[in-house]
């Protein structure tokens, strides 16, 4: 049994053991973090899978009134540290954008992250923020990436970031990826909302790569239901091959231009006027 939980709306997703516990979606339970249990949004029900899942923190229960009072006191910390950050690094003029805050109420500290076009000296500002905040502050630069994770926002598919979902590592992506699914290599149409590339242009990357192994290379020659071609395109999420016919153009599974399977077909089906081999 395995459920999904999210700490804020429309955020990443992070799976649970639901233990004895059966949360319904959209309430709130306790997920152990390394700085005590936290109050999340349950987002999945728990529900089978068919994989053998193992190591997943269990989950400690619906929250109280208690825990959910806790949590709205943390939100209205982390809402105040934020203000003042920005306050103050306008006030030390510092080239910084906030872009997270994290509240350790146990250990009253104070995370926050930021972006920076290049390394920057905030010793005065940690003193200020310490002083002005009332808590022991930490800063940290993140990259392009973990800022897009940490911000959120809809990519060019119309749906909400992969790496403020789901996705739980960055696996890196290059540009040979984009040439080899036949895309444009193209910064506007090929990079994300980090401007680094898609991340997913990893997904597809293996079935093209499993595709255009067995089927004929673009230009060949090869004998189609509708007559011999010349392979002109491909079509690997469909798994066909386009052909053209003389003046016309054809789209053909990938099965039935492929040599290895006519030699199949040739042998182990032959036609009645074929005869027995």
């Amino acid at each position: 049994m395995v459920m999904a939980v999210s700490f804020t709306r429309y955020g990443r997703l992070y799976y649970l053991d639901p233990g004895p516990h059966t949360p319904k979606v959209g309430d709130k339970v306790l997920v152990p973090t390394d700085s005590g249990a936290e109050v999340a949004e349950c987002v999945w029900a728990p529900q089978w899978v068919s994989e053998d899942i193992g190591g997943l923190p269990e989950c400690g229960g619906p929250a109280t009134d208690e825990h959910l009072a806790r949590d709205e006191a943390n939100r209205r910390r982390r809402a105040e540290g934020r203000s003042i950050a920005k306050r103050l690094i306008r006030k030390h003029e510092l080239p910084m954008k906030v872009i997270g805050v994290d509240f350790l109420d146990a250990d009253n500290v104070f995370k926050i992250y930021f972006t920076a076009p290049h390394r920057v000296d905030f010793r005065a500002l940690v003193r200020d923020l310490a002083r002005g905040i009332k808590a022991r502050v930490e800063l940290r630069q993140v990259g392009p990436r973990d800022e897009a994770r940490l911000q959120g926002g809809i990519g060019p598919c119309g749906r909400d970031l992969c790496c403020a979902t789901f996705l739980k590592d960055f696996e890196p992506v290059s540009v040979r990826m984009a040439k080899e699914q036949d895309l444009p290599v193209n910064p506007l149409r090929i990079a994300g909302a980090c401007g680094r590339l898609m991340c997913c242009l990893k997904y597809e990357h293996p079935l093209y790569m499993e595709f255009k192994e067995k089927a004929p290379r673009l230009g060949s020659r090869v004998s189609t239901p509708e007559g011999e071609g010349q392979v002109i395109g491909y079509n690997v999420p469909g798994d066909r091959v386009t052909v053209k016919v003389g003046s016309r153009r054809c789209s053909c599974p990938s099965a039935s231009v492929c040599s290895p399977r006519q030699q199949h077909d040739a042998l182990y089906n032959p036609t009645p006027e074929d005869g027995p081999d």
